[in-house]
């Protein structure tokens, strides 16, 4: 089972994303480093749909999510996190 985790966009968040997305990246580098973060990116309207992360642990989502500068600086007003049963693709 993988766990993903969904963002809501917060308003104008284009603009709010700009000034923390150094930030942003660092932290989920370390999740990269780390094995446990496997995707991450936003839908084609990140402004209306959001965006996602697919992660390797709920744990590892959970711990993404409450120390990620985008959560902390409100560029994503609110966040979940679901289960997933990988049917076909990578390990």
């Amino acid at each position: 089972m993988k766990f993903v985790l969904f963002y809501t966009s917060a308003p104008d968040v284009a603009a709010k994303a700009g000034p923390v997305f150094a930030a942003h990246k660092a932290h989920y580098e370390q999740f990269l480093a780390r094995g446990v973060l496997l995707l991450l990116g936003t839908f084609e309207d990140a402004q209306a749909d959001g965006s996602m992360a697919v992660f390797t642990t709920r744990e590892a989502a959970e711990e993404f999510a409450a120390a990620d500068p985008f959560v902390l600086n409100g560029v994503v007003t609110g966040y979940q996190i679901k289960g997933w049963n990988e049917a076909i693709g990578g390990s």
